[in-house]
């Protein structure tokens, strides 16, 4: 049996495309800062092509010398200038693994010379600095990504899918999130990382930014462009014999016109949690790990299943979502969880809950 012309065509064509994502070239990225203790992620990245580290800065030389010998990395990818590094290899995008302080650094660095940046969450320390990160992204036109855990959650992806359809859930009238942990020095965070994530300035708080940013980004999808008309806040310090510069604990209420978010952030929780629970009028969506997501109806019985990464169409590695957008398969869409405007929102929310806890009364943020 002969294959017609147009379904040998179509044969030879799908092979051609097959074979050139195969020869696709890997996306080059440089390393801005190790001292973040999720920079394994990157550094121990090991027996895949689609991302390549071509350099790594370290001004900590003690630190960088203990990474090269653990991750088994050449020394010729350490620098220990990041404009030269920079300028050295080229990348196509930096990966910014340092303080939340140094990420304005990075990203003064990187965009005028028109290199891509994600950093870790959240996006910047303080509102000044993610507003000059900000400019800085639009001027150079280039994608300035922050990185959270949840975005790769089946779960959290699905809910927001149908809470955005108001046949699903309705109207969205509260949500409430749970991000915590027994406390970074207890779960055994190296003190490179415990330096700077215990610093007021470093950090820009204690467990208000590290966990309280997780709440914050989500409600903002949630919400897209509406933004909030005030939030209250109330921190505590619960170990100042751990943590005596910073908060360890956090509940921040944030207002929108007809909807309210509560975060609850804490560093005091005898587990890890990450959890979250919309209410609509029609019907609220728990998302309890990263794959469960359990529905409630008016009759109130919940609907457990569990979610697939294909079924919610998330990317579980957020290096090859960075690679899609930086070659132009992805859009970022507009006030999704890895966007800029999406990110900057979260900081204006966590700048008003800092200044509403220290003055006791609520603040628009």
């Amino acid at each position: 049996m002969q294959l017609r012309p147009i379904f040998l065509l179509l044969a030879i064509f799908s092979l051609l495309t097959q074979a050139l994502r195969a020869q696709e070239p890997p996306l080059h990225v440089a390393v801005a800062g190790i001292s973040h203790g999720h920079s394994g992620w990157i550094l121990g990245r090991t027996g895949k092509t689609d991302v390549i580290v071509a350099g790594i800065w370290e001004p900590d030389t003690a630190l960088a010398a203990k990474a090269q010998r653990q991750y088994k990395l050449p020394a010729s990818l350490f620098y220990t200038n990041l404009p030269a590094m920079l300028d050295a290899v080229k990348p196509e995008a930096v990966l910014a693994f340092g303080s939340v302080y140094a990420h304005l650094e990075v990203t003064e660095a990187a965009a005028p010379r028109g290199i891509h940046v994600m950093v870790e969450k959240p996006l910047a320390a303080n509102l000044g600095h993610a507003r000059k990160m900000e400019a800085l992204a639009r001027k150079h036109r280039i994608h300035l990504l922050t990185n959270y855990e949840t975005s790769w959650y089946p779960s959290v992806h699905t809910s927001l899918r149908l809470a955005a359809d108001s046949n699903q859930a309705g109207t969205i009238r509260m949500a409430r999130f749970n991000h915590g942990h027994q406390g970074p020095k207890e779960i055994g965070c190296g003190p490179e990382f415990l330096a700077w994530l215990t610093d007021p300035v470093l950090n820009g708080a204690g467990a208000l930014n590290d966990f309280g940013c997780y709440g914050a980004n989500i409600m903002t999808a949630l919400m897209r462009d509406r933004a909030p008309v005030s939030v209250s806040a109330v921190t505590r310090r619960f170990k100042p014999d751990v943590y005596p510069k910073v908060d360890d604990d956090a509940t921040i209420v944030v207002d929108y016109p007809g909807a309210q978010a509560v975060i609850q952030a804490s560093w005091n929780w005898t587990f890890n949690r990450k959890d979250m629970e919309v209410y609509g009028d029609k019907a609220s969506l728990s998302a309890p790990d990263a794959a469960t997501l359990i529905t409630r109806g008016p009759n109130g019985r919940p609907q457990e299943r569990k979610v697939t990464p294909e079924e919610a169409k998330v990317y579980t590695d957020p290096f090859v979502y960075l690679a899609a957008v930086v070659r132009g398969k992805e859009t970022v869409a507009p006030w999704s969880l890895y966007s800029l405007e999406n990110n900057v929102m979260v900081v204006r929310i966590l700048e008003a809950a800092k200044i509403s806890a220290k003055i006791g009364k609520s603040v628009r943020p």
